[in-house]
């Protein structure tokens, strides 16, 4: 049985990627009074009443019957097999064209052959990292995820299809064997709480680059900070804008890409500590973060590597920023109404929040005291981190109404959460409220 499924396969494969014939071929067989299909490869019936229109697939007559091309009929199959023979060669000629375009490499490393669909996630386990992971997969590109060895793999980003290496930026070599055959790294790394932020944002960012430079990687996406240009005196921003100096100056390939603040961390922030009835901090700043989902990010993101294929934003810096800018006291507005319940807000200025790192992990920031205190001094001053974003929607091509917007995101994410405690029958709150 095994055998004859695979003899029907080839068969059936022979018939699909049988060559088209000529013109003249058709012409010397036609004029005979017969002819064979080329989507079917079935003896026809010359002039039968039920002939197919140009264009139309050809019908398929027994192939014991044969009849013979007489008067006006022949004229007509003629007709409609030449069309037919020339728009299967065209869109066979198309066909062939798209397969070579999806197959397009690149030379590597020491010439080597490499695919454009290839790709190296670095901080693939990270809030942003895994949602580029899974949005690669979804668009037909080869991921491979560089993390860290720990006791918990990785075992997620297996389970989606994408390969998993091990590497650390603070061990550059490591790296190598991690990028060969790759074409793009997209490098979503950022530092661990307990680590510092020069040794990962900066020597390890540095020793990643030098090393795709020597492995002749072909692009390089770069998450940054949103104004990291305007505030060189916040340790990070000035670490961030030094690594896009350095990454121009590397001769690679790149584009930036400068983010405001994830939606994500406010689920932590303030999300659950209201459902869970507990204390939130509160400010009367009027400063303002147009928050934006991991997931639409992590959209952009390909939409924008897609574009740089097309040679429209190498070597670029674009700035990535939600649909809308809310304060704090805007948040837990929202919050509020989408859990039902009132929140404990205690009032502090803005300085503290920064100090306690309340704001910083919006942004997946540093817990280093002395880069809070400076970040602090930028919250203080009322400024928004907002950017439009008319002009990106339209040069990647992206539909801004697809776009999450941070009311549409707490409300999935309470409705989901309250839906799920009273499945439970919980007399309590207290519950996994992280989704």
């Amino acid at each position: 049985m095994e055998r004859d499924l695979s003899d029907s396969w080839a068969q059936t494969e022979s018939a699909q990627r049988r060559p088209n014939m000529s013109t003249n071929v058709w012409r010397k067989r036609l004029g005979s009074g017969r002819g064979r299909c080329s989507c079917s490869g079935s003896t026809q019936v010359i002039g039968h009443s039920s002939s197919p229109r140009p264009g139309v697939a050809c019908a398929r007559p027994s192939t014991s019957t044969k009849q013979v091309v007489v008067g006006k009929n022949a004229r007509k199959f003629r007709y409609h097999h030449l069309r037919h023979v020339a728009k299967a060669e065209a869109s066979e000629a198309s066909r062939e064209a798209g397969d070579a375009k999806a197959t397009e490499t690149t030379a590597g490393l020491g010439g080597t052959p490499v695919k454009r669909t290839s790709l190296l996630v670095v901080g693939a386990t990270g809030t942003l990292g895994r949602q580029v992971v899974r949005r690669a997969l979804d668009d037909g590109y080869e991921v491979r995820c560089l993390v860290r060895a720990r006791e918990n793999p990785a075992d997620f980003l297996r389970d989606w299809g994408a390969i998993v290496v091990n590497g650390d930026l603070l061990k550059p070599e490591t790296l190598p064997p991690a990028l060969v055959g790759v074409h793009t790294v997209i490098d979503c790394a950022t530092g661990r709480p307990e680590e510092s932020v020069k040794k990962v944002d900066w020597e390890g960012k540095v020793a990643l680059i030098q090393t795709c430079q020597a492995m002749k990687i072909q692009k390089y996406i770069f998450f940054s900070i949103f104004n990291c240009d305007k505030h060189t005196n916040v340790p990070l921003m000035n670490i961030k804008l030094s690594t896009e100096k350095f990454l121009e100056e590397s001769g690679l390939d790149y584009t930036v890409i400068r983010l405001c603040g994830f939606m994500q961390a406010v689920i932590s922030q303030y999300a659950v500590p209201i459902l869970e009835e507990k204390s939130v901090y509160g400010t009367d700043d009027q400063t303002k973060v147009a928050y934006m989902d991991s997931t639409d990010v992590a959209r952009l993101t390909l939409a924008a590597l897609k574009q740089d294929d097309a040679g429209e934003l190498k070597k670029r810096v674009l700035t990535f920023a939600g649909p809308q800018a809310f304060t704090i006291q805007q948040v837990i507005g929202l919050c509020e109404r989408y859990a039902g319940a009132d929140a404990k807000v205690t009032k502090v200025p803005m300085w503290w929040l920064s100090a306690t790192r309340v704001l910083t992990s919006f942004f997946q920031w540093t817990v280093d005291v002395t880069d809070r205190m400076a970040f602090a001094e930028v919250l203080s001053s009322n400024e928004s981190f907002v950017a439009p974003m008319e002009e990106t929607y339209a040069e990647l091509g992206v539909d801004p109404n697809q776009t999450t917007t941070l009311e549409m995101y707490l409300q999935d994410y309470y409705s989901k959460v309250l839906k799920r405690l009273k499945e439970v029958g919980a007399e309590s709150r207290q519950g996994d409220y992280y989704l």
